[in-house]
């Protein structure tokens, strides 16, 4: 029966290269697509306001990351429990999760929305939104907010179709939204002169626009499984499973939060000592953060692909295909790295120029931040791929454990602690020392996982009938 099944999918069977490419070249178009919405933000956003509204904007971002990490959750939650189910025939079971996980997205999304408006101006001052800049912020975050639901729809509604075994679709998705986006952008912003609400209005509209194309999808049905064509409210024992599996990348984006917090919060205070000023700094990171993101969105978009391949055959009990799997996915991520680093270590005055101009101070200070906080960003590729695999196998802990240990255990610390003595230097030392014990980590789990994969093989091996 499961060599039956093997044979049937091509999940199975196709050649392994072709099918990371297959999966991962959506996946990781569909976040540098979510990505890019920030980043032409900030953009435009400079060259119009200039760096005040960069980080203005800047300040955002642990809105965005807490509204992605609910909606990684759910969709890679959902994506990766069909194709478990899938793998081991059990096309009910898939059925009961993906609806429930459907209707979670849109009841989340919601919610969200409607706390973060309730609560916009704290958030944003706890987020590291200085005075200067506090108004620009909720001018832009009072509209991104109202795209928030159909965010979350984005997100996990194209994971899910990714599953479906429908990769393009997946990307048209995100890639409407995000041409919509770049359209609108200027055409608000400078020409119906709304300023950076124009930009937000770009946005949300953009978002909108996505769900939309996610929802029609559902609407013609999915290839695989039957879903009913009404509002289900979400079981409770669907959520826990859907949860366990989506908890790895839902960990990393809470992290990411988190950092993103103790980062602003340790800008705005140590860059107020410094010749910078709080601004300068605030603007720098927040424009950094966002080329940093497209970076994250490949080595992520790795993970995302290999997600269905490594579940559907470790679920199948097909583990060389699985330890090939992750093998080629290491290196991928390992040239990926390589290459960012490359740009970030040769390039840095001109990356920060792509977001409009600033004082000298400006410049000084994201040239550095690029050389020494990203300087380890060859090895960064590692640990996400870690965590994704875990996750994607059915051992949840295990990832949630990996997401948490470059930004939760290493970095955060660091932050608190080093620019006591250093000052805003403490800061830029920070992320290289927290990314090299991080990614030493990676190794080992990988290393030990593929001794257990080389056991597997063998065990299985010697079940089969002579």
């Amino acid at each position: 029966m499961r060599n039956e099944a093997l044979s049937a999918n091509p999940l199975g069977y196709e050649k392994i290269t072709r099918l990371i490419v297959r999966f991962a070249a959506p996946a990781i178009l569909s976040n540098l697509l979510n990505a890019l919405y920030n980043v032409f933000d900030q953009i435009f956003t400079g060259h119009g306001i200039g760096y005040d509204g960069v980080a203005a904007i800047g300040v955002t971002f642990p809105f965005f990351t807490i509204t992605g990490a609910v909606s990684v959750m759910l969709g890679l939650g959902v994506a990766a429990n069909f194709n478990l189910s899938l793998g081991a025939g059990k096309q009910a079971e898939a059925e009961r999760i993906t609806i429930s996980g459907i209707s979670a997205m849109l009841i989340s999304g919601i919610a969200m929305a409607a706390l973060f408006m309730l609560f916009l101006e704290p958030l944003l001052i706890l987020f590291g939104a200085t005075a200067e800049i506090l108004e620009l912020s909720m001018d832009y975050m009072s509209i991104i907010i109202l795209g928030i639901p159909f965010q979350v729809l984005t997100v996990g509604l194209t994971s899910l179709v990714r599953a479906d075994g429908s990769p393009n679709w997946s990307l048209l998705c995100m890639l409407s939204g995000a041409v919509v986006n770049i359209i609108l952008d200027p055409l608000l912003m400078f020409t119906a002169g709304l300023g950076i609400r124009g930009v937000a209005w770009s946005t949300a509209l953009g978002q909108l626009f996505s769900a939309g194309l996610a929802v029609m999808y559902l609407a013609r049905g999915l290839k695989t499984i039957k879903l009913p064509r009404k509002f289900v409210i979400p079981s409770w024992d669907c959520l826990k499973k859907i949860c366990a599996l989506g908890a790895a990348p839902f960990s990393n984006q809470i992290a990411m939060t988190l950092v993103a917090i103790v980062l602003n919060s340790a800008l705005r205070h140590y860059g107020e000592q410094s010749v910078y000023g709080s601004t300068v700094v605030l603007g720098a990171v927040g424009a950094i953060s966002r080329i940093n993101i497209i970076f994250i969105g490949f080595v992520i978009g790795i993970g995302q692909g290999c997600q269905p391949i490594n579940g559907y055959n470790f679920g199948a009990k097909n583990y060389e295909r699985v330890k090939d799997t992750l093998k080629t996915a290491l290196k991928m991520n390992i040239v990926i790295a390589c290459v960012f680093f490359a740009l970030f270590q040769l390039l840095p005055h001109q990356i920060i120029g792509i977001f409009g101009d600033g004082p000298p101070e400006y410049f000084s200070f994201a040239t550095r931040y690029l050389r020494v906080f990203m300087f380890m960003t060859f090895s960064n590729g590692l640990q996400p791929l870690a965590a994704s695999y875990f996750s994607a196998t059915g051992r949840a802990k295990m990832g949630i454990f990996i997401s948490f240990t470059r930004q939760i255990i290493f970095l955060i610390p660091l932050l608190l602690i080093f620019p006591m003595f250093l000052g805003i230097d403490g800061i830029l030392f920070a992320g290289p020392i927290a990314d090299t014990v991080a990614a030493v980590l990676a190794v080992i789990f990988i290393y030990r996982e593929f001794k257990k994969l080389k056991g597997l093989m063998a065990s299985s091996a010697a079940a089969l009938p002579k």
